[in-house]
């Protein structure tokens, strides 16, 4: 090809002209060339709020991550804000557990009220809240149960009824993660009825049924009581079926769209990314965290080298938003310069 283009390779050219190193020398050539660049603006924070008061509890498993009851809440946003993120994303917990997680819709609902506690402490800071039911159900599913099979179109109403609740406490976002069918469409349907038109809907829309759940499910009290969550989240083995999911929330009008977990599907990012325009979000989730977290405390990994090659990876498969524990670290570390 190359001879058919500019005639025969000379020795020269053998010697020096193919040397793609020459970029690599230097640090800042390195970061002069470099195609994908990692942005504080990119991160979404992930926070828990729990019921009661005066509470701030380490969990366990996802080292430096807390839960926070709504008097706490507020300060926490503040630090995160300061730190330069732009936005959060708020899980919550009942404090009584019902079959159809009426707490969840609940204008006293600790996600409801830390919603208002962050709005006014750091006004600036965009909400992002998590839908969903399965931290207030009694057997810790998704939705609503018909004995014990998931009632998708019970779900659906359930679950709108629960964004509006968050919207009318003054979330930005609402971020369903049920993957029941047809919530989107309903969302907005019932946001739209309400005047929330301006609320927007970020979609878990490509969801695996993941192994690497398993630290979450102990930071929000969320592992079901039987069976899994298979029926309804998507099979590890399937990348075309996320097109599909992809394209029905997007028709039905989410605003942005999610994959979850990163790492680990980052070919569905990719693809994704290749298929649609609209906003990406991926979710580097709970035990994506953890195991580089417990490498780190052990030696094996630098866990800031490791954490920002993370990123950047899921950056390059082709996310906009990046959700992520590491949030206000990472922003310090940006901000220090690249690992090398």
């Amino acid at each position: 090809m190359r001879e058919h283009l500019i005639g025969p390779m000379t020795a020269a050219d053998e010697v020096g002209a193919l040397r793609p190193r020459r970029l690599r020398r230097l640090a800042g050539l390195r970061r002069l060339v470099r195609e994908t660049r990692l942005s504080v603006d990119q991160l979404l924070y992930p926070m828990f709020v729990v019921p009661g008061e005066g509470v701030e509890t380490e969990i366990g498993s996802l080292p430096g991550q807390m839960q926070r009851s709504v008097d706490r809440i507020g300060t926490a946003a503040r630090e995160v804000a300061d730190a330069g993120i732009q936005a959060v994303l708020l899980f919550g917990q009942a404090a009584v557990k019902s079959p159809e997680g009426h707490e969840a819709s609940s204008p006293a609902g600790a996600v409801q009220r830390a919603i208002g506690e962050i709005k006014e402490t750091s006004p600036d800071l965009v909400v992002f809240t998590d839908v969903c039911l399965c931290a207030y159900t009694d057997h810790g599913h998704c939705g609503v149960l018909h004995g014990q099979t998931i009632d998708n179109d019970a779900s659906v109403e359930r679950i709108a009824d629960v964004a509006l609740s968050h919207a009318r406490a003054g979330a930005d976002v609402v971020a369903p993660s049920d993957m029941m069918d047809g919530r989107v469409g309903a969302i907005r349907s019932l946001l739209d009825a309400e005047s929330f038109s301006e609320t927007a809907i970020m979609a878990y829309a490509a969801k695996y049924a993941s192994a690497f759940y398993g630290p979450f499910r102990e930071a929000s009290g969320s592992a079901p009581a039987f069976g899994d969550r298979r029926g309804y989240q998507m099979d590890p083995g399937n990348a075309r079926e996320a097109l599909r999911e992809v394209g029905l929330d997007l028709e039905e009008g989410a605003d942005i769209v999610m994959v979850k977990p990163a790492l680990t599907y980052l070919d569905v990012i990719a693809r994704v990314r290749a298929e649609y325009d609209a906003p990406l979000a991926a979710y580097l989730v709970s035990g994506e965290f953890a195991a580089i977290k417990a490498a780190a405390a052990r030696g094996w990994l630098d866990e800031r080298a490791a954490a920002l090659e993370a990123l950047t990876a899921v950056a390059r498969a082709g996310a906009d938003i990046i959700i992520t524990y590491w949030a206000p670290e990472a922003a310090g570390w940006l901000d220090e310069g690249p690992t090398h």
